[in-house]
């Protein structure tokens, strides 16, 4: 019995399952604990500024260095030194579900303690294009938290211009760790 292809690809596909809609957000280290995620945050929790903006053209490269970080530091993340924990994709949604979307993520990121991450908000072809306006505000939103230490260019293989990695502070609990890891070695 000789069977076509699509009977072999029918075979082939007969326990696939479609996935959810959940594709916005990529973790890639496992969160530390099944906490239920909030649909919603109140709107008072959400520092984020959600009104008008300077757009930031598009030759100009997204960048950002807090004080005190050196400037190896910007300079590993930008070559993609630091593998990302977990990435959030902004492409083709409104700005508002952006904003909330970024902000919950940050959140998240904060919990899990992670320290590098990959924001894919794609790219426009003019200043005024929705890409852009959503670049813009990253590039605000993301100096609005004390945990960003630094952003800039994503490399090509994460999305080049269309995405910015994002270096995170260590958390308290990272710090007292690699002390007590260092300290052993030092014994």
């Amino acid at each position: 019995m000789n069977l076509d292809e699509n009977d072999l690809f029918k075979d082939a596909m007969e326990d696939v399952t479609p996935l959810k809609d959940c594709a916005n957000i990529h973790w890639l280290k496992t969160p530390q604990s099944k906490v239920p995620q909030q649909q919603q945050l109140d709107s008072e929790d959400n520092f984020l500024i959600d009104g008008f903006i300077e757009v930031i053209p598009l030759l100009q490269p997204l960048e950002y260095k807090g004080e005190g970080i050196q400037q190896g530091v910007l300079d590993k993340l930008r070559h993609g030194k630091y593998q990302p924990d977990a990435s959030l994709n902004l492409l083709r949604q409104p700005v508002a579900v952006c904003r909330r979307s970024l902000f919950s993520f940050m959140l998240q990121a904060r919990k899990d303690n992670l320290r590098n991450l990959l924001i894919i908000h794609g790219k426009g072809r003019d200043d005024r294009s929705h890409a852009n306006i959503v670049r813009s505000y990253l590039a605000r939103w993301l100096q609005q938290f004390d945990d960003v230490q630094t952003f800039c260019v994503a490399q090509p293989y994460h999305g080049g211009s269309g995405a910015l990695y994002v270096g995170l502070r260590k958390s308290e609990q990272a710090r007292s760790e690699n002390r007590e890891r260092h300290a052993k070695h030092s014994r």
